[in-house]
């Protein structure tokens, strides 16, 4: 396994379209269990593939407290939203250190394929809601701080540089 370098909002390869697994074969399951490492050594609760420069529909997900509960969402696709909205303070691995309110749906029905293949689908609500639908933004390439205002996009981008300015000098 091999931890995958996160790419940073504003770079543009976020904003890429994902397209869909052909077919779950040895590499997509080698992309799983890389994701997963690099998830869980960030630390995060989700990874989208787009965030590691793979442009393929794929996620990992573990919104459990001991870290031991890894959801594997291949083509995942959203069959139905409640109408029901809820604010949650969202955070980001592409976006390091920032943490705004997002209003999503509170709940979710899912349907993808798991790392055989197989079909599965579930009822989502509350940080496993919220998660699913931040990861499949990044599919569609949209990052979670497109839903602020462009104030605190423009704050956002700002701060993102700075840090990377920072590093390059450390």
């Amino acid at each position: 396994m091999a931890l995958l370098p996160i790419l940073h909002y504003p770079d543009p390869r976020l904003h890429k379209v994902a397209k869909p697994v052909e077919v779950v074969d040895d590499r997509i399951r080698e992309l799983v269990r890389n994701m997963a490492e690099t998830m869980y050594e960030a630390p995060g609760v989700g990874l989208a593939a787009t965030q590691v420069d793979v442009h393929e529909r794929v996620v990992v997900i573990d919104v459990s407290e001991d870290g031991n509960q890894l959801l594997v969402l291949i083509n995942p696709e959203i069959t139905w939203k409640s109408d029901e909205l809820h604010s949650y303070e969202e955070g980001c691995l592409s976006v390091p250190g920032v943490y705004d309110e997002v209003t999503r749906s509170a709940r979710i029905h899912v349907k993808a394929l798991d790392q055989n293949g197989k079909p599965f689908e579930f009822d989502a609500e509350g940080l496993l809601a919220v998660c699913v639908q931040h990861e499949l933004d990044h599919l569609l390439g949209k990052v979670f701080v497109e839903y602020l205002s462009p104030l605190k996009q423009n704050r956002i981008r700002t701060k993102i540089r700075k840090q990377e300015r920072e590093a390059v000098r450390a």
